[in-house]
C-alpha cells in the first residue's frame, strides 16, 4: 500500500502532467493525439492512485471521467492513424 507522502508525490506528478498536456494542448503549433491523449491519461492515473489513499469522491469522479476522455481520444487518434495508414 502506498504511504500518505507517497500518494502525495504521485498525486503531484499527475496534475503536472495533465496542466502540462493542456499547456501543449494551447501553446503547440501541432498538437500529436498521442502525446496530448498519453499525458492526459497518466495523469489521470496517477492522480487516480493518489486518491486511493486521500479518497475524495468528486475528485474521483473527475478523474474517471478524464480517464474516459483520454482513452477515446486515443481510440480516435489510433482509427485515424490506421485509416491513413492503409
Amino acid at each position: 500500500m502506498v504511504d500518505g507522502l507517497t500518494a502525495n508525490v504521485i498525486g503531484i506528478m499527475g496534475s503536472i502532467l495533465v496542466v502540462s498536456a493542456y499547456a501543449y494542448n494551447v501553446y503547440a503549433d501541432t498538437v500529436n493525439p498521442f502525446v496530448y491523449n498519453g499525458t492526459n491519461l497518466l495523469g489521470a492515473l496517477l492522480l487516480t492512485i493518489s486518491l486511493l489513499v486521500h479518497f475524495n469522491l468528486a475528485s474521483f469522479l473527475l478523474e474517471m471521467v478524464w480517464i474516459s476522455i483520454a482513452l477515446g481520444g486515443l481510440w480516435k487518434a489510433y482509427r485515424k492513424q490506421a485509416r491513413q495508414g492503409s
